[in-house]
């Protein structure tokens, strides 16, 4: 139900050949988190989430420039300060990290944004406004799985796996959030242009009527 291999590798070459063409800094640093593949937004607010100290979840110019240098991700230093710039809006010298990384995403039609509520709220059973193991139980079936055919994997570590491809490889925390499931599949849409066709798929993915 995550995104397949070939989604991935198809976003990944996309924000290759597109990074190289792009003079905006916003969408240079967007299409660098997407070559970390579909969770990589989600990554870069793991390393925000632990330099907020204080819990405000604002960070200034400093803190912000560190977080992109520790991510990996290497930008000119003017580059850094017009993406910094372009979100500091009030002028107060610091950014909402929350408004920042859902501005990162890539842009997503209505209808796109619709289909991926309606997958979310099937999985989120509960309607707790999070997808655990628990969720999955009844909702996702792994019967079919490889791993679980041939007995490598138990049902429980299927679930677990799943709700691991929705997290970036250092935060496996085995719960997925409504803006982490977003996250992700902006990222998945990002290598697919049609609309139809990720509709289908997301429908096909997550048997939805």
């Amino acid at each position: 139900m995550a995104a397949t291999a070939r989604h991935e590798r198809e976003m990944i070459r996309k924000c290759k050949a597109n990074e190289a063409k792009t003079k905006d800094p916003v969408e240079k640093l967007r299409l660098n988190c997407l070559q970390r593949g579909s969770a990589g937004i989600k990554g870069l607010g793991r390393v925000f989430r632990i330099m907020d100290d204080d819990g405000n979840r604002k960070l200034d110019f400093a803190e912000f420039k560190k977080g992109l240098r520790e991510y990996g991700l290497i930008l000119e230093p003017k580059e850094v300060k017009s993406i910094f710039d372009a979100f500091d809006k009030d002028g107060s010298g610091t950014i909402d990290f929350d408004e920042f990384l859902i501005s990162l995403r890539p842009p997503m039609s209505k209808a796109r944004k619709s289909v991926i509520n309606l997958a979310f709220n099937k999985l989120d059973k509960t309607g707790d406004g999070q997808i655990t193991v628990e969720d999955l139980k009844g909702v996702y079936n792994v019967k079919h799985h490889p791993k679980y055919i041939n007995g490598e994997w138990t049902e429980e570590q299927c679930f677990r796996k799943f709700l691991d491809s929705f997290d970036s490889p250092d935060d496996k925390d085995g719960v997925i959030t409504l803006d982490e499931f977003l996250n992700y599949y902006s990222g998945v849409s990002a290598s697919i242009d049609n609309d139809a066709y990720f509709d289908l798929m997301m429908r096909n993915a997550y048997k939805l009527k």
